[in-house]
C-alpha cells in the first residue's frame, strides 16, 4: 500500500425529513445565496422544503446551472454574489449544481486573475472560498463529499476540473425519498457515474490495499444489485437509500486511500460531452469498455479479481475471464438502458481523430501509469465504434 494523508470533514445528515435541519448548521444573520438548475427543485417538494427551513434568514436565489455547468454562467453567480455581499451558498441539485457551486465560491474569493486559471493552469492554488452546504437531489458524482469540480467553458468547448480542500462542503443533506422524482435517465446516469467512479480508483495494479479492494467490490455490488431495481421501481426507500450512499462512497476519497488511480475514461469522456454534448456519465459507458481492452494485460490482475469478486465469474483461461469481464461490464450498462457505442449517437471518425487530436495537441498522458496517449485514445475509441 502507497503512503497517504487523508481527512475528510463533511457532515452528512442523512435520511428524511432532514432538509430542515440545515437551519442548525448555518449560521444566523448570514446573507444566503441558494444556487439550483432548471428548476425541478420546485416540482418535487425540495424548494418548499428549503424555503421553509430558511424563514428569519435573508436569502436569495440564482438558477439556470446547466447539466453540465458553463464557466459563463457561474461567472454570473460571482458577479451576484459580489452585488448582495453573499456570506454563504447553499447548493441544491446533483453533481453539477454543487460542482458548479465548489467553483463559484472559489472565484469569488479569486484575486489572481482570470477565474478560469483556477481550471487551466495547475500552478493555482485555492486560498479562500466562501463557506457552502449541499442539498443532494441525484445520486451520483459524490461531489456532495468530497474536493472536486468540472466544469465546461462553452466558448471553447473545454471541460476541465479542480480539485481543493478549501472547496469541500461544510455539510451535505442526503434524503433519498427526494430522488423518487427523477425521470429514469437520470437514475441510471448516476448509477453508471458511480460505478465508473470506483473503478477509476479499483481497476490499476495490485498493491495489496486489501480493505480498499473490499470497500470498491462492495460499492460496485450495491450498484449492479440495487440500480436495475431503482429503474423498476423508483420509489423503493431502501433500494434509492443504497443507491445513494453508495455514490457518495464511491468518490468521498476513502476508497483512494493509497492505491493507484486511473481516470483516463473520465479524462476521455470529458471530451465527448464538450464536443457533442453527450450526458457525461453516457460517455463513461462508451469509453470504459475501450480501456478495458486496450490496457488488459496491465490491468489484468484488477481485471481478473473484478470478474470473480464482482461478477462472480468462472472459465477455463485467464484470456476468456478478461474478456467475459469486460463484457459483464458492458452488460451492466445496457440493463441501466445506457448504449455504449460511439454510433448509437451518430458519432464515428470524425469525433475519433477530433478528440485524439485534441489529446496530442495538450500532451496529456493518461492512466496510472501516464502511458495513454493520443495514439492509445485513438484506438480506444477506434474499439467502441
Amino acid at each position: 500500500m502507497n503512503n497517504f494523508a487523508f481527512v475528510n470533514p463533511v457532515k452528512i445528515l442523512f435520511g428524511k425529513g432532514m432538509i430542515s435541519e440545515i437551519t442548525k448548521e448555518i449560521p444566523l444573520q448570514t446573507n444566503i445565496l441558494v444556487i439550483y438548475g432548471g428548476g425541478s427543485i420546485k416540482k418535487n417538494g425540495v424548494y418548499e422544503q428549503v424555503t421553509n427551513a430558511l424563514k428569519g434568514y435573508q436569502w436569495f436565489e440564482f438558477s439556470g446551472i446547466e447539466p453540465n455547468p458553463h464557466y459563463e454562467t457561474c461567472m454570473r453567480a460571482v458577479e451576484f454574489i459580489k452585488q448582495k455581499n453573499i456570506e454563504y451558498v447553499l447548493a441544491v441539485g446533483g453533481g453539477s449544481v454543487i460542482d458548479a457551486t465548489k467553483f463559484i465560491v472559489a472565484a469569488s474569493c479569486f484575486d489572481e486573475g482570470d477565474p478560469w486559471r483556477i481550471l487551466a493552469d495547475p500552478t493555482v492554488v485555492i486560498k479562500k472560498a466562501l463557506p457552502f452546504g449541499t442539498i443532494l437531489t441525484i445520486s451520483a458524482t459524490g461531489s456532495e463529499m468530497n474536493t472536486y469540480s468540472v466544469i465546461t467553458k462553452n466558448e471553447t468547448q473545454e471541460k476541465l476540473s479542480f480539485s481543493s480542500p478549501i472547496v469541500y462542503p461544510k455539510f451535505s443533506v442526503l434524503d433519498p425519498s427526494v430522488t423518487y422524482s427523477l425521470p429514469p435517465v437520470q437514475t441510471s446516469n448516476g448509477v453508471i457515474d458511480a460505478f465508473v467512479h470506483v473503478i477509476e480508483q479499483y481497476l490499476t495494479y495490485p498493491v495489496n490495499g486489501l480493505l480498499q479492494d473490499f470497500m470498491s467490490e462492495s460499492i460496485l455490488k450495491t450498484l449492479i444489485i440495487e440500480g436495475p431495481k431503482a429503474l423498476k421501481d423508483p420509489k423503493n426507500y431502501d433500494v434509492r437509500a443504497n443507491l445513494m450512499w453508495a455514490s457518495t462512497w464511491a468518490l468521498n476519497g476513502w476508497i483512494a486511500c493509497g492505491v493507484p488511480q486511473d481516470w483516463s475514461t473520465h479524462m476521455i469522456g470529458h471530451e465527448l460531452t464538450a464536443f457533442y454534448e453527450i450526458d457525461h456519465a453516457q460517455t463513461l459507458a462508451i469509453v470504459l469498455p475501450g480501456v478495458m481492452e486496450v490496457l488488459k494485460e496491465e490491468k489484468k490482475d484488477k481485471i481478473l479479481r473484478l470478474g470473480r469478486e464482482v461478477f462472480s465469474l468462472q472459465a477455463d483461461s485467464i484470456d476468456e475471464l478478461i474478456k467475459d469481464t469486460i463484457s459483464a461490464v458492458e452488460s451492466f450498462f445496457h440493463s441501466m438502458n445506457c448504449k455504449t457505442r460511439l454510433s448509437d449517437y451518430n458519432l464515428g471518425e470524425e469525433a475519433i481523430n477530433r478528440i485524439s487530436e485534441r489529446i496530442e495537441k495538450r500532451g496529456w498522458q493518461l492512466g496510472e501509469h501516464q502511458n495513454i496517449k493520443s495514439q492509445e485514445v485513438k484506438k480506444i475509441l477506434e474499439l467502441r465504434k
